[in-house]
């Protein structure tokens, strides 16, 4: 989902830059934000199940 969202603000923000809206480029980078947050917390799951998995 995250690349999803990644994906979604850009172009948002390409659209924002193109029509000179800055709300909408503003809304771009939230999600592309948004997505860069999911994608660490999606690895801080995925180290802290292998490391209760060793256990």
């Amino acid at each position: 989902m995250s690349n999803i969202d990644d994906a979604k603000g850009k172009v948002k923000e390409a659209a924002g830059d193109l029509t000179g809206n800055d709300e909408l480029k503003r809304k771009g980078k939230v999600d592309q934000a948004s997505g860069k947050l999911k994608d660490g917390i999606d690895s801080a799951k995925d180290k802290v199940g292998n490391v209760l998995d060793r256990e």
